[in-house]
């Protein structure tokens, strides 16, 4: 069985800040160094030219053939394919040509095993290692878009799984002047006691109508609308495509709205060391959110009709 260790001379090192945290990123190869420098740009994360302290989150990329996870381990399914294996403060994530390992110390070791990845391929695990890693400090991913109400200044989350819509609705609300984190990945985080939430990928991507291609683009170039730094949440929407005419709200009880957000977060249940944090954290969001189920129609195409429906539920 081939060992699992952390590169003593990577080919390249770089840095970058989230959310008051610091990264070191390393890999052993060039060429992959340069793939995962572009995946980041479209992230959320300042890039720095060094670590003036000790970094919270190592991650290092192997090239190469992956290596064995150890047996006995406990063992389940996650969506997309994978296989996650667990022993005590440590676990392995496999994808057909991938591995990651996590152990949590200080500073928090990811070590990602990668046999010719695709970019798909490569922006999976990578976003998965930085995800977990994060979780160790409290910032846990959420599959959403966020928004501002223009005039009361409310945040809104508008919650789904790809081909929801939340992407669309996300964009037409920043078309029509909503201010916006992201359509697509947040982070959730607790300050003072409230559930706060920070855009994590900054592009847009929408799937071209005409085929199932996504158009990605840098919203700043095609809204007037601010990107909002983040947001205390006060409405979540859980989206989905009705294919009806017309879009109907539903508002959801508490108890729903939480069901609804651990279904949204499967790795408030997959990631048991940070099981309970994060589902106090959903727990809170629910009860500092109204909710609502959302079954999007064709009239949500139009951003000022998008505008005017998601406006009057948060004013009512």
């Amino acid at each position: 069985m081939k060992v699992i260790q952390v590169l003593d001379r990577p080919a390249s090192q770089s840095f970058y800040a989230v959310a008051g945290r610091l990264l070191f990123i390393q890999s052993s190869d060039l060429e992959l160094a340069t793939r995962i420098e572009r995946l980041f740009a479209g992230w959320q994360l300042t890039p720095l030219s060094s670590l003036e302290r000790s970094p919270d989150i190592k991650i290092s990329f192997v090239c190469g053939d992956l290596p064995h996870v150890p047996s006995g381990l406990s063992e389940f399914e996650v969506a997309e394919g994978g296989r996650c294996y667990m022993s005590g403060d440590e676990y392995y994530l496999q994808f057909e040509g991938t591995l990651l390992k996590l152990q949590d110390k200080n500073p928090v070791s990811v070590s990602v095993f990668i046999c010719d990845p695709t970019d798909a391929e490569l922006a999976r695990v990578t976003s998965f290692a930085v995800c977990a890693a994060l979780r160790r400090f409290g910032l846990f991913e959420l599959h959403a878009g966020g928004v501002v109400e223009p005039n009361s200044q409310a945040g809104a989350l508008i919650i789904g799984p790809s081909g929801s819509g939340k992407s669309t609705l996300t964009t037409h609300l920043a078309r029509a002047g909503w201010g916006y984190l992201s359509d697509d990945e947040l982070l959730l985080s607790l300050n003072d006691n409230e559930v706060e939430a920070r855009g994590f990928r900054s592009f847009f991507a929408l799937v071209d109508s005409t085929s199932t291609l996504k158009n990605c683009f840098e919203p700043a170039g095609m809204f007037t609308s601010p990107r909002v730094d983040n947001i205390a949440p006060r409405f979540v929407f859980l989206t989905k495509v009705s294919g009806e005419k017309e879009t109907q709200l539903h508002e959801l009880r508490q108890a729903e709205t939480m069901t609804r957000l651990i279904r949204a977060c499967p790795w408030a249940s997959y990631d048991t060391a940070i099981a309970a944090a994060n589902l106090e954290l959903l727990s809170r969001l629910a009860r500092q959110t109204k909710g609502f189920d959302l079954a999007a129609g064709k009239d949500l195409l139009e951003p000022e009709t998008a505008s005017r429906i998601i406006s009057y539920a948060c004013h009512q």
